[in-house]
């Protein structure tokens, strides 16, 4: 659970003492995979950090489809800012597998940071940070292709996987039915772009790993400025 917390950025730069007493709130959660942490409407009286597993965020249109707005893996918090607000929750939250969480209680969490200003410090950084990607996927949904969408995520998730010596290779965390729905497209459409992308020589599609054999390429399409976009 330790490791967890120095893993989180609302943690950083606390003390150990503090760190216990946050433990000392937290409960421990254990979830089975496609089980709901909260649903669109719920009051938020807590939040979860995930030690182990993994979550996703979505909403549910009128017209019965899903779609899914983040995806949250260790060391990550999920729901904290309704949490802070009191309100409600604006989005369904499900485990994708099974996960180790630990739910922090609105009013102890509150109580807590009210007396240590460092936790709510780090608490504007986090929500600044998801602010500026909430920016950028809203950008890419509004302005650019989708295999400009694609190359994005492909290079972040290579980004994501460059501590294991494999900064050419993008592992999958979720199927290719749920990364279209992340993308704000449909699976056909995703897959008919992996084929086109490995045909260009730009990829290599195994299961869920995809090696980047052109990233010059593919940050071009990132900025859907390049001309192979057209071939697209």
């Amino acid at each position: 659970m330790e490791e967890a917390l120095n893993q989180c950025a609302l943690f950083e730069g606390i003390s150990d003492s503090d760190r216990n007493t946050l433990l000392g709130i937290a409960m421990e959660r254990h979830l089975a995979k496609k089980a709901t942490l909260f649903g669109e409407g719920d009051r938020a009286e807590g939040f979860y950090l995930i030690l182990t597993g993994s979550v996703k965020v979505f909403k549910i249109s009128p017209d019965g489809k899903e779609h899914i707005l983040h995806i949250f893996g260790p060391g990550e918090p999920v729901g904290e800012v309704p949490v802070f607000s009191g309100k409600e929750f604006p989005a369904f939250a499900e485990t994708l597998k099974k996960s180790d969480l630990l739910y922090f209680p609105r009013s102890r969490f509150l109580d807590l940071a009210s007396r240590h200003p460092q936790i709510l410090l780090n608490m504007l950084a986090t929500l600044s940070m998801r602010l500026r990607k909430f920016t950028q996927k809203i950008e890419q949904l509004s302005l650019k292709e989708v295999a400009s969408r694609l190359s994005v995520a492909l290079l972040e998730l290579a980004g994501e996987s460059s501590g294991e010596g494999e900064e050419h290779v993008a592992r999958l965390r979720v199927t290719k039915a749920q990364l279209a729905s992340q993308l704000g497209t449909t699976p056909e459409t995703l897959s008919r772009t992996f084929q086109k992308m490995t045909r260009l020589g730009l990829i290599r599609v195994e299961s869920r790993r995809v090696e980047l054999l052109d990233r010059q390429g593919l940050q071009g399409l990132a900025l859907g400025n390049d001309p192979i976009n057209q071939d697209l």
